[in-house]
C-alpha cells in the first residue's frame, strides 16, 4: 500500500455567480440522479438521514438510462467473482486497484439482487426444469456470460425507472433542472454544502444553496468535452470541475474510453450519437470493412469481443489504412425476429437514420463513451476534501484502471454507492452518540451548516461559444489517436481560449458560460495528463510511444488545480494502489 502524503491542496476557486437567494438544509446532498446517485439517496433516506437529490435535468434524464448492454456480475452457473476479477484486471492493463476490484466483484452479485428487490425487472429465460432464470449475455473482455440486461437493449432505462419510482415513492426531496456550481466549506475546511442554479420553473429559481455536512458527487461523465460522444448533453464534466475548484485530487483522466461501435452518421456529426451496444457483438455480430473482411480475426483471442480499447484501435487502424471514415457491423444473420426482440432500441435508432440492420451492415466508428478516471476516492467513496464523496462515472475508485471492462460501470455505481451510504450512516450514528454533538444541539441554534467566506479566487468565465471550440480541439488532438504534437496543439488551443477569456470583457454568469468553463477546465487537465503519460496503455494510445512501458507507466497521474494560475499540477504516484486512507483521516 502506498503511504505517500498528498500535497497541501491549492486555494479554492469558485464560479462567478449571484449570492444564493434561498437555501435548504440536509444531512446529505446527492448531486446526480443516475444509478449511483439514486442508490446513495435511497440507502441514506432509509436509514433516517435527511437526504436531498439535486439533478441537472429531470430525475430520469441522466446517463444511466442510455446504457444499453447491462450489468456485469458473477450470477451464472460456473461463474465466480474470481473470474470476473481476472477479466477486470486484464482490461485495466496493470492500473486497476486490486482491492477496489475485489470489492466490486464480491459485493456485486448482492448489489444486483438488491436492485431487483428495489423493483428492477431484468430479462429472463426458460430453464430445462420448466422454470425461469435471469438471462445472461457476453460482452467484450468477458470470458463468461455474466451480463444481466433488460428490455433486450434497454437496461439503463429499466434501472433508471426502478430507482426513480423508488425515490418518488419514498418522497425523497429532489431539486430538478439544477446545475451544481461550487462546494461550500466551513471554517475548518470541511464540506458544508453546495451552491446550485435552478433553471426554469420550480419550487426554487435562480442560485441557491443546499447546506449539508456531506456532499456526494454522482454527476456522471464528461463526454461532451469531445465533438462526438455517446453521452447526453448534460455530461459536461461539472462534477470533476467542481471538485478541482474545491481542491480535490483527480486521477487517470487521460483514460477516456471510446466505444468502438457507435452508429456513424457522417464525418461532420456532432453531439450525442446512437450507441450500438457491445452486446450485439456478444450475440455474434461481426466487424467487417467495406469489402466484408473480418479484420479482428487473429488480432486477439476474443476476436470481436476483445476489450474495447483493442477493438477501437483496430477499427481506427483499418480506417486509416483504407482511407475511410467508418467500418461496418454485420448482424444480418440475426434475422428480423432477433433484432426486434433482443435489440429493439438499436433497431429503431438505425431505422430512424435510414439503416436497416436486418438487411444491411451497420456503419460504425469509435466515439467518446466513458471516463475511466475522475475524482479520486478510497473504497468508501471519500475524496481528498473532507465531507466530499464521489461515485459512478465522476469518480476514480481504481476499479477501471486504464480501460473499463464492459458493463462494469453500472455495477460500480451500485456497489460504491452502497458503500458510501453505509459509511455516511455509520458516521451519522456515531455523531449522534457523541456527547459533543449532543451539547452542540442543546446549546442553541443549529450552527452545523454555517459557512465561512474563506479566501477564494473567482474563476474566469468562458464565452458560451467556447464550448464548441473546446470540443473541436479535443476531437482533433486528444481522441483515439494521440501524439506529443497533437496534444501540444490541443493544449495551445485550450490555453488560447483561456487567455482570450482573461483579456476579454467578462462573460455573463449563466448556464452556458458555466458549462463552457467546466468543459475547458476538464479538457486542460485531461490533455496535460495525456501528455505526461508517454506510453500506450489501455484506452490511451500514443502514436509516438506505441508500446506499453511498465517501468514508468504502471502508476496513476494525480492532478490538482492551481487556483492562482488555473494550471494543472501533476503528481505521478509511486504505484498503482490507491492510498488506503485519505489525508483528512
Amino acid at each position: 500500500m502506498s503511504t505517500e502524503k498528498s500535497p497541501i491542496p491549492p486555494e479554492t476557486l469558485r464560479l462567478p455567480a449571484p449570492a444564493p437567494g434561498w437555501r435548504r438544509e440536509a444531512d446529505v446532498v446527492v448531486v446526480g440522479s443516475g444509478v449511483a446517485g439514486l442508490t446513495v439517496a435511497l440507502r441514506c433516506e432509509a436509514a433516517g438521514l435527511r437526504t436531498v437529490v439535486v439533478t441537472k435535468a429531470r430525475l430520469d434524464d441522466g446517463s444511466t438510462r442510455w446504457a444499453q448492454g447491462g450489468i456485469a456480475a458473477a450470477l451464472g452457473e460456473g461463474d465466480t467473482p474470481e473470474q470476473h476479477f481476472d477479466d477486470t484486471l486484464v482490461a485495466g492493463v496493470g492500473l486497476c486497484d486490486a482491492d477496489a476490484v475485489r470489492l466490486l466483484v464480491t459485493e456485486g452479485p448482492g448489489a444486483v439482487r438488491r436492485l431487483i428487490g428495489t423493483g428492477a425487472r431484468f430479462d429472463t429465460e426458460d430453464t430445462e426444469e420448466g422454470g425461469t432464470e435471469i438471462a445472461l449475455t457476453r460482452e467484450g473482455g468477458h470470458h463468461r456470460r455474466r451480463i444481466v440486461h433488460a428490455g433486450g437493449d434497454a437496461t439503463g432505462a429499466e434501472v433508471s425507472r426502478a430507482l426513480v419510482e423508488a425515490v418518488r415513492a419514498r418522497a425523497i426531496p429532489t431539486i430538478e433542472n439544477a446545475l451544481a456550481l461550487d462546494l461550500l466549506k466551513d471554517a475548518g475546511g470541511r464540506t458544508a454544502g453546495i451552491t446550485l442554479h435552478v433553471m426554469g420553473e420550480g419550487q426554487h429559481d435562480g442560485v441557491g444553496a443546499v447546506l449539508a455536512p456531506a456532499v456526494v458527487l454522482a454527476t456522471g461523465g464528461m463526454g461532451q468535452v469531445f465533438a462526438a460522444t455517446t453521452n447526453p448533453p448534460v455530461s459536461t464534466g461539472d462534477g470533476v470541475a467542481l471538485a478541482l475548484r474545491a481542491g480535490a485530487e483527480v486521477s487517470d483522466l487521460e483514460f477516456v474510453q471510446f466505444h468502438p461501435t457507435v452508429l456513424f452518421l457522417g464525418p461532420g456529426a456532432e453531439g450525442q450519437q446512437p450507441l450500438v451496444s457491445e452486446a450485439v457483438r456478444g450475440e455474434g455480430a461481426h466487424l467487417v470493412d467495406a469489402d466484408g473482411v473480418r479484420f479482428m480475426t487473429g488480432q486477439h483471442e476474443l476476436g470481436e469481443l476483445a476489450p474495447r480499447d483493442i477493438v477501437a484501435k483496430a477499427i481506427t487502424r483499418r480506417m486509416r489504412e483504407q482511407g475511410t471514415t467508418h467500418m461496418y457491423l454485420d448482424a444480418r444473420h440475426f434475422g428480423a425476429e432477433m433484432w426486434e426482440n433482443r435489440f429493439p432500441t438499436i433497431l429503431a435508432a438505425c431505422r430512424a437514420h435510414g439503416i436497416d440492420p436486418v438487411t444491411a451492415p451497420v456503419p460504425v466508428s469509435p466515439a467518446a463513451h466513458y471516463a475511466s478516471g475522475g475524482v479520486r476516492t478510497d473504497t468508501d467513496g471519500r475524496t481528498t476534501v473532507p465531507g466530499l464523496y464521489a461515485c459512478g462515472e465522476v469518480a476514480c475508485t481504481g476499479v477501471h484502471g486504464a480501460n473499463r471492462l464492459a458493463s462494469n460501470s453500472l455495477l460500480e455505481g451500485l456497489v460504491y454507492a452502497e458503500r458510501i451510504a453505509a459509511h455516511l450512516v455509520a458516521g451519522h450514528a456515531a455523531a449522534e452518540r457523541s456527547p459533543a454533538t449532543a451539547a452542540e444541539r442543546s446549546s442553541g441554534p443549529d450552527n452545523r451548516h454555517q459557512t465561512v467566506r474563506e479566501p477564494v479566487r473567482t474563476e474566469v468565465l468562458q464565452a458560451a461559444e467556447d464550448r464548441f471550440a473546446v470540443q473541436r480541439a479535443m476531437s482533433e488532438g486528444a481522441s483515439v489517436l494521440r501524439s506529443a504534437a497533437s496534444l501540444r496543439a490541443t493544449a495551445e488551443a485550450l490555453d488560447a481560449l483561456r487567455a482570450q477569456a482573461v483579456e476579454a470583457k467578462p462573460a455573463e454568469p449563466g448556464v452556458d458560460t458555466w458549462q463552457a468553463t467546466n468543459l475547458l477546465t476538464v479538457a486542460r487537465v485531461l490533455t496535460e495528463a495525456a501528455l505526461a503519460r508517454e506510453e500506450t496503455r489501455g484506452c490511451h494510445w500514443r502514436e509516438d510511444h506505441p508500446e506499453r512501458d511498465d517501468a514508468v507507466g504502471a502508476r496513476h497521474i494525480v492532478v490538482t488545480l492551481d487556483a492562482a494560475t488555473h494550471t494543472p499540477r501533476l503528481r505521478p504516484t509511486s504505484g498503482t494502489t490507491f492510498p488506503p486512507t485519505r489525508p483528512h483521516d
